[in-house]
């Protein structure tokens, strides 16, 4: 019998997040720092909305680009956030997640053999997503030193006369690195004098703990040569509801809308009237979200100080990637270790990239009540691995 499998496919390894998401589901008593979700409930008000459409029975096809309410509250969010114009009508996608537009992106702007620049540790979808679309990934190995962000001579030596695209995945999963404006700028320059295109994945861009999120397509002639990505699962704590979208320049998202079409129709109509409330009416629970994640992420970084264990101080997102080098194992074998001596799974930082050996990528989407227990046998592991260095 004929081999049924496309080889691109089966060589792509499945997540490394999942394994011990895995564990920890069939594990009694087990405390999980390892899923990058909200724990919080989406708010009552947008999920009334959600609910009275389906009431109102709103039950059809949007168009393919998504609901026109909700494209125009896309709009005036980028606008008012980021200072961007975009039209509603020809420069909007909305999609199902943040995922969903990641992928399209890519098949609508590659040829097959050309390169995607993808800086690592990061989120495990690029590098699969760009091999999906026959692209040739070429990894940026990012450095703690500079706080993981992605500096303009790393981006200057990686591009090739093959580079196509440039993801951009900041505030970053997993370091919880941010770029600021001068860093972004420095990346501008060599965008365009190199002629490339940026994929700029903000999902995170409402978790940023310093000052306030920009976007590389707010800059200066970035405009025309980004597709940024957003979405509702993190700033709004709406993961299941699977609504993501894109912007940017209409001759991409005109393509990217045909792939869209063929292989999804349209996003779930429910999830998108939801959202639209979410646009309107949500910024006061964003902030309060924030401020709980702001006020675990500083408890995290005071509790790594006292037990001794290094760790950069990271401003987005919802995760901090501790250095576990020390230790002289994998990150691999210190999650396996933690996971099966103390019950509390982290994520090695491998899942994320080579570059993320020696790290582990732990979420503080979790209640603080449960970060305390976490963290206080992460302590007691920690100390009984120093002691066997010792003995």
């Amino acid at each position: 019998m004929r081999n049924p499998l496309a080889d691109k496919v089966v060589d792509i390894k499945p997540s490394g997040i999942r394994k011990f998401f895995d564990i920890v589901s069939e594990m009694e008593d087990a405390i999980s720092l390892g899923v990058g979700e909200p724990d919080f409930d989406t708010p009552w008000h947008i999920r009334d909305e959600g609910i009275y459409s389906l009431e109102k029975g709103r039950t059809f096809y949007t168009s393919n680009a998504g609901l026109k309410d909700l494209k125009i509250e896309i709009c005036n969010y980028m606008k008012r956030s980021q200072g961007i114009d975009y039209h509603y009508n020809d420069e909007v996608i909305v999609t199902v997640g943040g995922s969903e537009a990641i992928d399209i992106a890519l098949r609508a702007m590659i040829n097959d053999g050309e390169e995607v620049l993808i800086p690592q540790p990061s989120y495990v979808s690029y590098e699969p997503c760009a091999i999906l679309a026959n692209a040739v990934p070429v990894i940026i190995e990012l450095k703690a030193e500079n706080e993981f962000r992605l500096t303009a001579q790393e981006l200057r030596d990686a591009i090739t006369d093959k580079t196509k695209v440039l993801i951009l995945p900041f505030p970053n999963n997993p370091t919880g690195a941010i770029m600021e404006k001068e860093d972004l700028e420095k990346i501008a320059e060599v965008i365009i004098e190199k002629d490339i295109f940026v994929i700029s994945d903000e999902i995170y861009a409402e978790l940023t703990y310093k000052d306030k999120h920009v976007s590389i397509a707010s800059l200066p002639g970035m405009r025309e040569r980004t597709v940024l990505i957003n979405g509702f699962s993190k700033a709004y704590a709406m993961t299941g509801w699977r609504l993501g979208y894109a912007c940017g320049p209409k001759e991409i998202l005109g393509q990217m809308l045909k792939i869209h079409q063929f292989a999804i129709m349209c996003a779930p109509t429910t999830s998108q009237y939801a959202a639209v409330e979410a646009l309107k009416n949500g910024d006061e629970d964003v902030r309060q979200m924030r401020e709980a994640y702001n006020q675990r992420r500083r408890y995290l970084m005071y509790a790594f100080r006292e037990m001794g264990l290094e760790c950069f101080e990271p401003f987005g997102a919802f995760y901090v990637f501790p250095c576990i080098k020390e230790f002289g194992m994998s990150s691999e074998e210190f999650a396996d270790r933690f996971l099966r001596e103390e019950k509390v799974a982290v994520v090695p930082g491998t899942a994320f990239g080579d570059c993320g050996e020696g790290f582990l990528r732990i979420s503080y989407a979790y209640s603080l009540e449960n970060l305390k227990i976490a963290i206080g046998k992460l302590k007691n592991f920690i100390e009984r691995l120093r002691k066997e260095k010792e003995a």
